[in-house]
Order: structure tokens, then C-alpha cells, then sequence
């Protein structure tokens, strides 16, 4: 359906998943595109499963292209990606299009929701705005891209049984319902609910305590447990935090976080992970590696700032 409204968007994929700049006018126009479907989006989305949900991928093109050799491609596999599309790596423009073309494509085969760094003073800092102005010489392209951030999701649900969201929880937030009435097409916030969902962390404490992040919380398996109880949840999956094996368990298992840029920043010589999800909503974790160098283009020389941990 959507090839035929828009005959050129199938070219347009074809040339992001090569890692091909689209112009500054087409960047317009599909990011256009993408905020009138994500925007009519809840909160809160429905997923059904089967359902392959994937951690943060932070503008690892070329990992983003071995996530899909080994988990399938879109449409062919579902997809349920917890934000944190963009930063750090070397491209997060053509991620993030990439994304959000299939998105346009293919609208009820892959959902995204937002993360931490889906905002406008966050790419400021740790590399995407910089990106744009390199690649395009202005800053319309991302201007064009953050208003498309402002329009995605907070959470997703599968089944009714698994909570799906970029961070983790809110000492202000105690049911979805609550969280399905925040008002989220604008900047993140630098506190409250919708800031602490994006921001916040699972910790081996009780009850909530202070992020060392310096925005959102760390909660305790007591919270996670309320939070179940409460909302008729069985699990939370979650990413945010790198963890070497790609996942870890946390609170008997209620809680998963899923990362999936493998040598994150090229640097830290961890795996990645993607955790498919069947009908009867059993699951596995599908581990990889970073792409091969014969499957990666190196970036330019004058692309290469660094944004540490």
C-alpha cells in the first residue's frame, strides 16, 4: 500500500540500506511521512508477538545491516526496536532514515520507541547534530530528524504481558494508563515521568534511590515487582545499559535488558543481542558480532570525533 502512495520510497530504501546519503529535500520529505504515521501512534503501542525486540544501535550502520542478516529482514521479521537509534557511531543519519523508511514501508512491521538520546540537547552533545552539519552543511537535516523524535512512542506492550520501554520506571508512574496520558510530542523533558522512563535503570537496591546518570532514577526488584502486579505484566524488557553478553537478566528474571551495538563506540569488545519472542511468548536470544571489515565502509578520516563513555 504504501509503495504505491509513495512509488519512490522503495528506491529510497534501496539506497539507505547501501548507507547512500538521500538529499537534503528527500530527508524532508520522508521525515514528513514518518511523523504523520508515528504521531497517530499511542503511548503506549500493542505489539502482537511474534516479535524480535532489539536494544539501542547508536548509529552502528553497518552492525544495524548484521542485526538484520541474523534476525531477518523487515518485513520478513517483525521488529520492535527500543530506541536510542542515533549518537556515538559514525552513522546515525543513515540509521535513523533507514528506520524510519522501513517504518513508512512498512508500518505494522516494525515499531519504534523512543530513547534517551531521540532528543534535540542530547545530539548536540554526544554526535548527531555534529554528523548532520558534516554531511549536509546545515542544520536542517536535523532539525528535519528531531522533530521526528518528538513523534515516537514511550513504550510498547506484547501480548498484554511484556512491557517494553527504552529505560525503565518512574516513582511517578505506578500504571500504563498513567503512562498512555503524558503528553510526549515534544523534547524530553529534563524530569518527571517521561524523562525518567528514558533515563532511569534497574539496580540490585530497595525501593528508589538518585541516577548516577543525573537524570531519572535507579528502582529494585520491589518496584518491578509493584509495578508487574499493578499492571498484569509478566516481564520488562528494557536497554540503556551496555551489558558485554548483548542481555542480562535482573529481579528473578522480570526484567531483561536487551543491547544490541556490538563493539560498542569500536571500542568495547562486547557482543550484541536480539531477543526473539514466539506466539506463545517463549523466547531465545539471538547473540552476534560486530559486522566484518569486509562488510563495513570505514568513515572518512574528518568523521572520526570521539564521544566517550
Amino acid at each position: 500500500r504504501n509503495s504505491r502512495e509513495f512509488p519512490g520510497l522503495d528506491a529510497w530504501l534501496e539506497r539507505l540500506s547501501e548507507c547512500e546519503h538521500l538529499k537534503e529535500a528527500e530527508v524532508k520529505d520522508l521525515c514528513s511521512r514518518a511523523r504523520a504515521i508515528l504521531s497517530a501512534e499511542p503511548n503506549v503501542i500493542n505489539v502482537a508477538a511474534p516479535v524480535t525486540v532489539c536494544g539501542d544501535i547508536h548509529g552502528q550502520f553497518y552492525d544495524l545491516k548484521e542485526l538484520f542478516r541474523v534476525g531477518g529482514e523487515c518485513p520478513d521479521t517483525n521488529y520492535l526496536f527500543l530506541g536510542d537509534f542515533v549518537d556515538r557511531g559514525f552513522y546515525s543519519v543513515e540509521t535513523f532514515l533507514w528506520l524510519i523508511a522501513l517504518k513508512v514501508r512498512f508500518p505494522e512491521r516494525i515499531t519504534l520507541i523512543r530513547g534517551n538520546h531521540e532528543s534535540r540537547q542530547i545530539t548536540q552533545v554526544y554526535g548527531f547534530y555534529d554528523e548532520t552539519l558534516r554531511k549536509y552543511g546545515s542544520v536542517n537535516v536535523w532539525r528535519y530528524c528531531t522533530e521526528v523524535f518528538d513523534c515516537i512512542a514511550i513504550g510498547a506492550l506484547i501480548n498484554d504481558r511484556i512491557f517494553c520501554v527504552h529505560g525503565g520506571l518512574s516513582p511517578t508512574v505506578a500504571t500504563l494508563d498513567q503512562i498512555r496520558q503524558i503528553e510526549r510530542q515534544r523534547e524530553i523533558p529534563h524530569d518527571g515521568s517521561f524523562c525518567d522512563l528514558v533515563w532511569s535503570d534497574p539496580e540490585d537496591i530497595e525501593g528508589w534511590s538518585v541516577s548516577p546518570r543525573g537524570a531519572g532514577y535507579i528502582f529494585g526488584a520491589d518496584i518491578v515487582e509493584a509495578f508487574r502486579a499493578a499492571n498484569h505484566v509478566t516481564h520488562i524488557a528494557r536497554a540503556h545499559q551496555l551489558v558485554m553478553d548483548g542481555y542480562r537478566y535482573m529481579f528473578d528474571d522480570a526484567l531483561v535488558t536487551v543491547w544490541s551495538a556490538p563493539n560498542y563506540v569500536h571500542r568495547c569488545g562486547n557482543v550484541a543481542a536480539i531477543m526473539e519472542i514466539d506466539e506463545s511468548l517463549q523466547w531465545q536470544f539471538r547473540i552476534f558480532d560486530a559486522a566484518p571489515a569486509h562488510a563495513r565502509v570505514p568513515p572518512a578520516a574528518s568523521s572520526q570525533p570521539d564521544y566517550f563513555l
